[in-house]
């Protein structure tokens, strides 16, 4: 016999669907959905190549800012760029969103290239090796290397040393033999995903690294599930997040020696959140070109002042304060490009073409305020809801004098 299998019997590597309730279902369900909603979305390849950027920044951030790294999301973003400088006594964060970022990058494109039909223990300790790559270590810690010590996480004992290199075997042969029913492929590789975040987490089988190299387990069995790369960051994203629930929920699953189904509830329901806050960016994306597409479609061939009443419009559509509203007397101002067209114009002028835009239904009037009419384009949602509650339209369009 073993010796986990004395201190850590219920290691079994097995997922027992049938302590999972109807809300968990319907959540991983909810999830796999919009998982092919975004997969399907089209998107300007400047658009999609920000959103990756993005999605990559904050996923990177979120799987090392839970192990203590202290840099924002606007300086990950500026080293995706090539952009951030660092005082040498800082570096060493650098280098750990770096290690992350060239890791995601590894494995998708091992998923492109073989289709990431099976994991190994070997490919796992390159997972590990490659989070720990130049980043200062304890002495009895090296990269890609199983621990040969005892280990405790908060109130939770990690599996024997001695036990680390069979275990890991064991979590891929288990990995590799899972069988995804037909037609729910997606939503049992969500639960097969977090179930191996879990059970990697229990095993502990790295003397550094450990939790990145299982948040890189799960991001794997995402993408190999077929979510697109934004969408397989989400969850290191949430965990971040939540990151006192995050450890709670874990040193709870290990105390309760193997129930998963508190720590799935917990990660399903944040990756649905995440989820819906991706689509919500997504759609907000392809609104804002549809409306300029739109709005340049009602002017056609232009004259040279229906060429300043369309710049009003769509400088006028990108303002996101107070729901968009604009005072009448700060347009003129609103942008450069306005200030500039408004300069040897009267206040005439631009209650003219306000009144124009208003009679095209591309600007809607309350008061002495303005805003570009973007939900004119909603086709499906229901009239009442795309008007403001706070502020109703006057009717017939009233007009500026």
């Amino acid at each position: 016999m073993k010796t986990y299998e004395k201190t850590h019997h219920w290691l079994r590597f097995e997922m027992d669907l049938r302590k999972l309730d109807h809300t968990i279902w319907l959540l991983v369900g909810e999830a796999a959905s919009k998982v092919e909603h975004i997969a399907g979305v089209p998107l300007s390849p400047e658009a999609a190549k920000q959103l990756h950027k993005v999605y990559l920044a904050k996923g990177a951030l979120a799987t090392t800012a839970i192990e203590g790294n202290t840099l924002t999301e606007e300086e990950a973003l500026r080293f995706l760029e090539g952009k951030l400088e660092l005082p040498p006594s800082r570096q060493y964060l650098k280098q750990e969103i770096d290690n992350i970022v060239r890791a995601c990058n590894r494995i998708g494109r091992e998923i492109l290239r073989e289709g990431g039909r099976t994991i190994s223990p070997e490919q796992i300790r390159n997972y590990n090796a490659w989070v720990l790559d130049k980043l200062p270590l304890a002495e009895d810690v090296e990269p890609g290397a199983l621990r040969k010590h005892s280990v405790t996480v908060g109130r939770y004992r990690a599996a024997p040393a001695e036990d680390c290199e069979y275990l890991l075997d064991r979590f891929c042969r288990w990995l590799n033999g899972l069988a995804l029913p037909k037609g729910v492929e997606k939503a049992y590789s969500i639960l097969a995903a977090i179930a191996a975040h879990l059970y990697f987490v229990w095993i502990h089988p790295f003397g550094d690294g450990n939790g990145r190299t299982a948040r890189l387990i799960e991001f794997r069995f995402l993408l190999q599930a077929g979510f697109p790369t934004p969408a397989a960051h989400l969850l290191s994203n949430f965990y971040n997040q939540t990151r006192a629930e995050y450890y709670r929920r874990l040193d709870q699953a290990g105390r309760l020696e193997g129930e998963m189904a508190g720590f799935i509830a917990y990660a399903a329901q944040g990756l649905v959140d995440q989820l819906r806050e991706q689509i919500s960016v997504i759609r907000n994306h392809q609104w804002e070109t549809t409306w300029q597409n739109y709005v340049y479609e009602r002017f056609g061939k232009a004259s040279a002042a229906q060429h300043r009443r369309r710049r009003l419009v769509l400088d006028l559509s990108k303002q996101t304060a107070n729901r968009g509203w604009v005072t009448l007397s700060d347009l003129p101002e609103l942008t450069p490009r306005l200030a500039r067209e408004y300069a040897k114009k009267t206040q005439k002028t631009l209650s003219r073409d306000l009144n124009d835009l208003i009679q095209m239904g591309l600007v809607q009037r309350r008061g002495s305020k303005v805003r570009a009419n973007k939900g004119l384009i909603l086709a499906f949602l229901p009239e009442r809801a795309l008007a403001d509650p706070e502020s109703p339209i006057p009717k017939d369009n009233e007009r500026f004098e």
